[in-house]
């Protein structure tokens, strides 16, 4: 069994090789940080430049006068894409490639039992196999625009350090090496012919410490490899217990990444912006740490100012307290608000459970809770990005792609009240909330019949009930008979349904009686309100 793995991480070495991985680092490389500092540096400037002659400064105050476009406003639904080398091993969850470096995890006795040990098998001889034989845009692209997505957004640098696009300052990239191929630009391209808003996503802040547990004697150490693991750097301050988990809602106290790493997170993030003009950006959860702060401000007011120049309505998206609000788009990962946000905002979650990439044997949410997840998230203001995992192939998962056709057979139906909608007075009413905060999503709420959502466009209220009552009838407590704040009721639909509804508006409520068929009992239904012109006085 060992000559066997050994023999394996041979195979795999040499194949690194052969696609193009050097054993030595390129002359001037930083150790553990850019593989051409020059070309980073060059970027900076150019940054710079645009921003010096742009309406937004590098500093909070400016960068309040931003605004959220209204195209994002209109699109309530985009799918993110979180495809890379982590497919390769499909184990775990898409954070593998470090797991497998930290003595102890269930990764790291997988990688060791599966592949062999971590001097001779570590996650650069995955980057061969990452291949993408079957990756095809195209054929994305049509499965997204049929599950009703208006935006899509591709991991442009995952934690890893691997760019899925062809970089000036990162060797360690999809054209060099794996698949040989633009991924991000091939998608930027067919998203846009398929008329789909095009967005990415940079987890690179993540990487100041993302393999710095490995166990000495890991490739991870090799210089030969510095540029792509490196820096490694510990989480923990120095003199604290190195093994410990810091908290991760006090990234004040964690090792503070330096300014060369800083510079270089700056550098490919602006190049990323700078090739594909994306009109959506996506910024991970550690750039809350204090200090990003400056950098954040620069990063924002570039993509904005450079966005104005190009005639795009840029959208950036940060985590917790990244950015004071109203200045960026706030995102919660994997969880929701319980109220009405004046604000826009996001919630960003998975298709599958276990992973954001794709890992063999995991679960899959149904296609009813995500559109329940919908209708709650735009009532109160705010969009869904839904992400999918593809396989190292470059193929979606069978499960996966079968929960997108239903969502886009529910919105083909019930668009009018999701999309270009705004919120109404109140998002909803019933006795189910939710854990509010990211990381809080936990299993899908139980909803009720009484569990309604709101939503408004052109005068028309649309009532989105989360759950079907069993006898049909539906009871709207807040569009009581003589409320002062909602005009009379003058017609309900049933949308999707070309059959009369009967409904009386009482002091309890607006009533409704659904039809016997229609709506999918196991998905939310939609209500078209109307109301009488207001009396003239």
């Amino acid at each position: 069994m060992a000559a066997a793995m050994k023999s394996l991480s041979c195979i795999m070495l040499a194949c690194a090789l052969a696609g193009g991985t050097a054993l030595a680092a390129p002359a001037g490389a930083q150790p553990g940080i850019s593989s051409d500092p020059k070309a980073a540096a060059a970027q900076i400037a150019r940054m710079d430049r645009e921003v010096a002659g742009g309406r937004f400064k590098a500093d909070w105050s400016s960068l309040a006068n931003y605004r959220v476009p209204e195209w994002y406003r209109d699109a309530k639904f985009g799918i993110f894409v979180h495809w890379g080398v982590y497919a390769v091993p499909a184990s775990g969850s898409e954070w593998y490639s470090r797991n497998m470096y930290v003595p102890g995890h269930a990764d790291f006795v997988h990688q060791r039992a599966t592949y062999g040990d971590q001097s001779v098998a570590g996650y650069k001889d995955f980057i061969p196999q990452f291949r993408g034989q079957r990756f095809d845009p195209a054929a994305w692209m049509a499965l997204f625009k049929h599950a009703g997505a208006r935006y899509v957004v591709p991991v442009a640098e995952h934690c890893d350090g691997f760019s899925m696009y062809g970089s000036a300052i990162n060797r360690w990239n999809a054209v060099a090496m794996g698949p040989q191929r633009d991924v991000v630009g091939e998608i930027a391209k067919a998203a846009r012919a398929a008329n789909l808003h095009f967005g990415l996503s940079s987890h690179r802040a993540e990487h100041w410490w993302w393999y710095g547990q490995a166990p000495a004697g890991s490739d991870v150490w090799n210089p030969a490899y510095a540029d792509l693991y490196g820096p490694a750097a510990p989480r923990t301050l120095p003199g604290s217990d190195a093994s410990a988990e810091p908290d991760p809602n006090h990234l004040e106290q964690w090792n503070p990444p330096s300014k060369a790493f800083l510079d270089d997170w700056l550098a490919r993030t602006g190049e990323v912006i700078e090739k594909y003009n994306p009109e959506f950006v996506y910024l991970d959860w550690w750039i809350n740490q204090p200090a990003f702060a400056p950098y954040l401000q620069r990063l924002a007011a570039y993509y904005y100012d450079s966005a104005a120049r190009r005639g795009v309505g840029p959208v950036l998206a940060y985590k917790e307290e990244a950015f004071p609000a109203g200045s960026a788009l706030f995102d919660i990962e994997r969880g929701r608000l319980d109220a009405l946000r004046l604000l826009p905002w996001q919630t960003d979650t998975s298709v599958s459970i276990n992973s954001w990439g794709y890992v063999e044997n995991d679960k899959y949410r149904t296609a009813a809770s995500l559109v329940a997840t919908l209708a709650d998230v735009v009532s109160k203001n705010g969009n869904l990005l839904l992400n999918v995992g593809p396989k190292a192939d470059g193929t979606i998962p069978a499960e996966a792609a079968r929960v997108l056709d239903e969502i886009g057979g529910w919105l083909s139906v019930n668009g009018e009240a999701i999309y270009g909608t705004r919120p109404w007075v109140m998002f909803g009413e019933g006795p189910t909330r939710n854990a509010v905060g990211s990381l809080k999503e936990g299993g899908d709420p139980t909803y009720t019949p009484a569990d309604i959502r709101f939503t408004t466009r052109d005068g028309r209220l649309y009532a989105l009930g989360l759950a079907h009552p069993a006898d049909g009838a539906v009871r709207i407590g807040v569009l009581y008979a003589g409320n002062p704040y909602a005009p009379p009721v003058k017609a309900v639909h049933l949308l999707g349904s070309t059959a009369p509804l009967a409904w009386r508006q009482e002091k309890d409520g607006l009533h409704v009686t659904l039809p016997a068929t229609g709506a999918k009992a196991d998905m939310p239904y939609a209500l078209r309100i109307e109301f009488s012109p207001p009396n003239k006085t």
